[in-house]
């Protein structure tokens, strides 16, 4: 079992960037996979990015790709999302997630989930 905090959300202007964190619990941490995933209000949840528990492995939505970077630094058990020139329809709440298994872009592929972060992008 593993227990997922977010942290790294905030209020940022158009074209800017932000670093999310995703610090987890668990002596196996590199077991897990973890993705991201961001909900606005009135939204389905949407998938961001994930990444193999090794690290080896990424996976982005269409939404970011070429403006996110998933990483992940086992030895501090932390999962990394790395967002660049973002923009207002990235405003949503930010929830990362955990699988024992493969990275996915399914929601309903991870079995832990944190409390979500905020990120707010003005125009």
């Amino acid at each position: 079992q593993v227990q997922l905090v977010e942290s790294g959300g905030g209020l940022v202007q158009a074209g800017g960037s932000l670093r999310l964190s995703c610090a987890a619990s668990g002596r196996t941490f590199n077991a897990y996979a973890i993705g991201w995933f961001r909900q606005a209000p009135g939204k389905e949840r949407e998938f961001v990015a994930a990444i193999s528990g090794s690290g080896g492995i990424t996976v982005y939505g269409d939404s970011v790709k070429g403006r996110a970077t998933i990483s992940r630094d086992n030895a501090k058990n932390t999962v990394y999302l790395q967002m660049n020139r973002l923009k207002p329809e990235d405003t949503a709440v930010y929830y990362c997630a955990a699988t024992y298994s493969s990275p996915s872009i399914k929601v309903a592929s991870y079995n832990y989930w944190g409390q979500g972060t905020q990120v707010t992008v003005s125009s």
